[in-house]
């Protein structure tokens, strides 16, 4: 009885690549199966003999890693430019602002009513009083027109007292900013925002000239560093002046109501952050003991702004809003993995023989499983990393823009490069399957 010869033809130079296979792998498979590392550098040879189809198959990996990189970056970004926003006038800061009015049963909006003095900054300051505050900065605000030569702009204007820059981290580019003295004298001196001195003079020449507000004369004794918008407006484009000049001399037909002194707000700066809440209380209570009001809080004509409410209200909705964008740009990534399921089937319909002739030469079911994993799996990587670099060069172009400064994150990197490796891991079971599940025989007569 003659053998069959199972041995393979040997390959015509017409041949199709799929039907080649090295005759060192030959070798490994008729010994009964290949290592992991051989399956891993099979797989790669594989995917480069096919670097276009390759590269396509990952282009949904590569959109999605980058969107996922870049807004996170972007988010992040976002998120630091708005907390050093608001924290730029003090992290532990306290405002308390004019209450609601009321007319009869009907309660207007905050603000609408003046209900603060000068008597109860003083209040405030008193540390029998109020042991948690630091600094205690009451303030009156107003616009005026602000003349000097030929060149005028209208912008705020804000009474204020020695405090005001240690309330709210202010530094002074030069001169000096309002004293004691200035106050006690209702002296007619000004400090301009860096973007007003420069308005006003470009030459840089601000210290020690005249400019008139609203027809008065006041001599400028000083000038801010530029700091920069921050929740409550930006002190760039402001001036301030003595609290008694603009409360006597600017806005007196306001600020002194029935031998009242007002005051617009009254900014105070808590000992430590760990002292914010304590000092927020302090200040309720003094202040309803200044204006006999109930011990409840039920009738309180004033309201107190806690800066680290806010920011803790806005870092928890740019971190919502970040997560949300980063989930819609992970949509792309499962696209990405069909794709690569797809590509991976036809894959395993075109080399239907190659893994017939595997199978028959020994090859097990794992090797052709782990052969066609590595493969979906390679892809993931290889547009993960693609897909990594294009994030961060987005990120880069959106920071030069200078519109925001994205920030890049090791973590969100990690995080989308797992998730794409995962998608592939996912979406390269089913045609690992296909191809480990093949019959031999079937497979060896596929045309």
């Amino acid at each position: 009885m003659s053998s069959i010869d199972v041995s393979p033809p040997a390959p015509s130079p017409t041949a199709d690549p799929a039907d080649r296979i090295d005759a060192a792998q030959l070798a490994v498979l008729e010994e009964g199966g290949i290592t992991i590392g051989e399956t891993f550098t099979i797989a790669l040879a594989s995917l480069a003999a096919n670097k276009l189809r390759t590269l396509l198959t990952a282009l949904g990996i590569i959109i999605g890693v980058a969107a996922v990189v870049a807004l996170m970056a972007i988010g992040r970004g976002s998120q630091e430019s708005i907390t050093a926003a608001i924290t730029a006038n003090g992290a532990n800061l306290l405002t308390v602002r004019s209450g609601a009015g009321s007319s009869g049963s009907i309660r207007g909006q905050v603000g609408s009513s003046q209900t603060l003095t000068i008597n109860d900054a003083q209040a405030l300051a008193d540390p029998q009083q109020v042991p948690s505050a630091a600094y205690v900065s009451p303030e009156y605000n107003g616009s005026a027109q602000i003349v000097a030569g030929s060149l005028n702009v209208n912008a705020q204007v804000i009474g204020s007292t020695e405090a005001y820059p240690a309330v709210h981290n202010m530094t002074i580019a030069g001169g000096e900013f309002i004293s004691a003295a200035d106050n006690s004298s209702v002296a007619n001196v000004i400090v301009l925002g860096a973007n007003i001195a420069t308005t006003l003079f470009p030459d840089g020449d601000a210290l020690g000239q005249a400019v008139r507000v609203n027809g008065q004369r006041f001599r400028v004794v000083g000038v801010l560093d530029a700091k920069g918008g921050s929740g409550f407006g930006s002190s760039d484009d402001a001036t301030f002046v003595p609290l008694s000049t603009a409360q006597r001399k600017l806005f007196g037909g306001r600020a002194i109501q029935g031998g009242a002194v007002l005051v617009s707000s009254i900014a105070i700066q808590a000992t430590d952050a760990e002292r914010v809440a304590t000092a927020l209380s302090e200040i309720e209570l003094t202040l309803r003991e200044q204006h006999g009001l109930p011990a409840d809080g039920s009738a309180d004509d004033f309201s107190v702004i806690n800066q680290q409410d806010i920011l803790a209200s806005v870092t928890r909705t740019t971190q919502t809003l970040t997560l949300f964008l980063a989930a819609i740009a992970a949509i792309s990534l499962l696209v990405g993995g069909i794709g690569i399921m797809n590509i991976m089937l036809v894959s395993v319909r075109e080399r239907t023989r190659e893994i017939g002739l595997r199978k028959a030469l020994g090859a097990r079911e794992s090797d052709i499983l782990l052969q066609f994993m590595f493969e979906a799996l390679t892809i993931s990587l290889i547009g993960a990393l693609i897909g990594l670099l294009i994030g961060l060069a987005i990120a880069a172009l959106v920071s030069l823009s200078g519109l925001i400064t994205a920030v890049p994150s090791v973590d969100a990197a990690l995080l989308a490069i797992g998730f794409a490796m995962a998608v592939g891991l996912f979406f390269g079971i089913a045609p690992a399957q296909s191809a480990a599940r093949l019959d031999p025989i079937d497979a060896l007569r596929y045309e």
